[in-house]
């Protein structure tokens, strides 16, 4: 396997180019995918043949992806979508390839591919899952800048709230339980890991009395997980799973929906926020942050939540070696 992580361009209107330039000097060696055009001139950068072809000291390794239009910072192009979404592919083939040990994801914007290349998918994680034949995968925010750790993973993703009831299934949640599990062991170096399922309801039902899905289904389903040796505690009331005495009580919490898993997480560890997808054959990491049209070009994005996700590769893939 190749000794770089993949850095791929993302919305090349956004805050990502000036972020991938501004990560060079944070320990881990990347490359990064994109047309060269958008970076900005601050920093050199040098084109690569090859993932492992070598750069001067300071310089930005770049496999270059020509894009059709040109790109106003703050004013996405959706001529460009489609060159955004093969920039994905291609870092896909070369990490299935074991050309890089592993990838780094830089924002995208889901409305622009849609209207520009009819995207159909609802984000990176399940544009990956198809790629990689689609896999049961989950999506994970784990924090990288507070103590106890933060690690939450929602059971379900990009839908309507109204929608969460019919589609957290007993399948679903298990499906998330044994990906997350086994992710902990294999990619998060944790042997034995413990994992806190939250409830859906307010006080997790309090005994039916606030909704049943806790008694009907979520209890009977972690009881018999609990049969096989998996160590899980809940289903908890979500409102008191994340202050710092609890969350020394489990390695990763699973939650029902986005926003009661991701809510908690940016607000303990906005900048240093890092979304994992669990269960791919290749890793994958991305910034816990979108495109910020409004500050792009103007040399005010933060890169800490990339260089924490470039990080958070690296070790990822040294444990998975």
């Amino acid at each position: 396997m190749a000794g770089r992580v993949l850095l791929t361009c993302g919305e090349p209107a956004g805050i990502g180019p000036e972020i991938a330039t501004r990560a060079l000097g944070c320990g881990v060696d990347y490359v990064w995918i994109g047309d060269a055009r958008h970076l900005p001139d601050d920093v050199p950068h040098t084109r690569i043949a090859a993932v492992d072809d070598p750069v001067p000291v300071g310089h930005l390794p770049v496999l270059q992806h020509d894009f059709p239009a040109a790109v106003t910072a703050g004013q996405p192009n959706p001529e460009n979508a489609q060159a955004v979404i093969d920039v994905i592919a291609r870092a896909v083939n070369l990490a299935l390839q074991d050309q890089a040990r592993a990838m780094t994801t830089l924002p995208i914007n889901k409305r622009v591919l849609k209207e520009g290349a009819g995207f159909p998918f609802p984000g990176h994680t399940e544009y990956l899952a198809h790629l990689a034949g689609d896999p049961p995968v989950a999506m994970m925010l784990a924090s990288t800048s507070v103590t106890p750790p933060c690690r939450v993973v929602p059971a379900t993703i990009h839908i309507a709230l109204a929608e969460v009831p019919a589609t957290l299934t007993p399948a679903r949640l298990e499906e998330a339980i044994r990906v997350t599990h086994a992710a902990m062991i294999r990619d998060f170096g944790i042997p034995t890991p413990r994992l806190a399922i939250a409830g859906i309801n307010p006080h997790a039902g309090e005994g039916g009395n606030m909704g049943r899905e806790e008694i009907d289904f979520i209890a009977p389903l972690l009881e018999r997980l609990r049969n096989e040796g998996i160590n899980l505690t809940g289903p908890l009331p979500a409102d008191t799973m994340f202050h710092a005495p609890a969350r020394k009580k489990y390695d990763a919490a699973i939650c029902a929906y986005h926003d009661q898993a991701l809510i908690p997480i940016k607000t303990l560890d906005f900048a240093g926020g890092v979304n994992v997808t669990l269960g791919l054959p290749f890793i994958r990491t991305s910034p816990d942050h979108g495109t910020a049209f409004d500050i792009a070009g103007t040399g005010r994005a933060d890169p800490a939540s990339t260089i924490a996700a470039l990080r958070m590769a690296k070790d990822m893939a040294a444990r998975r070696r």
